[in-house]
């Protein structure tokens, strides 16, 4: 400012004139967008103070912008979480319900993200797994979505065989084995492959007039955890161990901790019972294997943002679309509505803002869509139920909303500052039972206090708060 006014005083009006004109034009830039989703990712990364995970180059993108340590999916499970995201929309019982749900028929008539930003002027592109279906929201994007064809679960010839063989099982088909190492390139496997089609698509983008909303998809960690030897290189065997909870929680309710269906139906896995502790060391390393060969794979795509020049025009988003159980309560997958399958990362960087952020705000998945609207300059649909958390990236430290609220199946979740709050319902809508853990003084949910003395009173205040954050009234 004090330049300009030299330049008013002198005399030099036109001039100063000039630099206005320009500052207000950079300032209004319609920014670029890369949209990077993790499938199964948990925030178990270098940059979420897992020192023991090798994921440099999304702990670099994190020093580089801002990390949500406390971002909340709102449904643990691939299809509802991407819908109720895209959307902006809470899940209901009839509404993002499972992995097979399409945004577009859950929520006829909305504006999925991806079309909003092509209304207004963006190319959208999708590169890999967006959404879970592959043409849910097919009008929203520029071109027809693009995923990998032809490319082989598995590069060991054997696991290809087994894969086959096992599909074609009259009576119980089930897939390949569960993890695999072999001595390939890394677009030896989709990841690798959906990595060279974005660079290849960010060159085409730059070229163009118009900005971009390019949405990335990786697959892995998703199962099975087939990733190059040189991933599995960085994990030892003799490092890797199985959780501290490797035992279901004191008193949770029935049915609250599953028998991980998901991973049964992979070769080798018993139909049955508890993993043992060789078997569930491998899975972990597989799971950590995939993590830094997916890692490796959006260096790539970032580094290729920063060659072409785009990275200070570009908001870059990272996000994993849940968490995963690696064993804490005997769990694998997600599908549950403990810490370990509700908490996922969430990795924002945008042009003009802070970087090497960290944030605390609880934050709900359903507010992406509207941060990236008010970031971009664009106007915010009216059925959006999420929150602009824009003003966390200049100020951290706001207080800011006071749950995120999420839910599966016939369990709606709460989580507070200090407490994860869940109430299981029976099929005629009747209270069936709860849990509660105090994260206070129990991270690891491994006592549920919710009908201890002094537990009772706390649960039955968070699920009024549950009821009024989901818009229902008490049974």
């Amino acid at each position: 400012m004090s330049v300009l006014r030299k330049l008013w005083n002198s005399g030099r009006k036109v001039t100063c004139l000039w630099f206005v004109l320009v500052a207000i034009v950079a300032q209004g830039k319609t920014p670029n967008v890369l949209f990077i989703a993790v499938d199964d990712l948990r925030p178990e990364l270098g940059c979420y103070g897992k020192a023991h995970i090798h994921s440099p180059n999304i702990d670099a993108l994190a020093s580089s912008g801002t990390l949500f340590r406390r971002a909340y999916c709102m449904v643990p499970t691939c299809g509802a979480s991407r819908a109720s995201l895209m959307t902006g929309l809470r899940p209901a019982r009839n509404r993002f319900v499972n992995y097979l749900t399409w945004a577009d028929r859950d929520a006829p008539g909305i504006d999925t993200m991806n079309t909003h930003f092509k209304t207004h002027g963006y190319r959208t592109v999708s590169l890999g797994k967006v959404y879970h279906q592959i043409r849910d929201s097919i009008d929203g994007w520029s071109e027809p979505p693009w995923r990998p064809r032809a490319v082989s679960h598995y590069a060991d010839p054997e696991n290809q065989r087994l894969h086959a063989e096992n599909g074609k099982k009259e009576k119980k088909p089930t897939r390949g084995p569960a993890f695999e190492s072999a001595d390939v390139a890394d677009n030896q496997y989709s990841d690798g492959k959906i990595a060279d089609r974005a660079v290849e698509t960010l060159r085409q983008l730059k070229a163009g007039e118009e900005p971009f909303f390019l949405a990335v998809g990786f697959l892995k960690p998703h199962l099975p955890f087939v990733a190059p030897k040189r991933y599995w290189d960085l994990y030892p065997e003799e490092t890797v161990n199985v959780p501290e909870n490797y035992f279901p929680p004191a008193n949770a309710p029935s049915g609250a901790v599953h028998a991980f269906g998901e991973l049964r139906s992979y070769h080798g896995i018993p139909n049955t019972g508890l993993l043992d502790v060789t078997q569930a060391r491998e899975l972990i390393r597989g799971y950590y294997a995939c993590v830094s060969y997916t890692d490796a794979q959006i260096g790539r795509v970032l580094g290729e943002l920063e060659r072409l020049g785009l990275e200070k025009d570009t908001l870059v988003v990272l996000w994993g679309d849940h968490g995963w159980n690696l064993g804490e309560h005997t769990m694998w997958c997600k599908h549950s509505t403990f810490e370990t399958s509700m908490h996922a990362p969430l990795i924002v960087r945008a042009p003009g803002f802070p970087a090497g952020q960290l944030t605390d705000a609880l934050t709900e998945f359903i507010d992406i869509y509207p941060s990236l609207c008010e970031l971009a300059g664009l106007p915010l649909p009216e059925h959006l139920q999420g929150r602009s958390f824009r003003p966390l990236l200049r100020e951290p430290d706001l207080e800011w909303k006071p749950a995120a609220i999420g839910r599966y199946k016939n369990g709606d979740t709460i989580r507070t500052d200090r407490y994860r709050f869940t109430q299981y319902w029976s099929p005629n809508l009747s209270l069936e039972s709860r849990m509660l853990y105090d994260h206070a003084i129990d991270g690891d949910e491994n006592i549920n206090i919710s009908e201890q003395p002094g537990g009772e009173a706390t649960a039955s205040e968070l699920f009024e708060r549950l009821l009024l954050g989901m818009g229902q009234a008490s049974p």
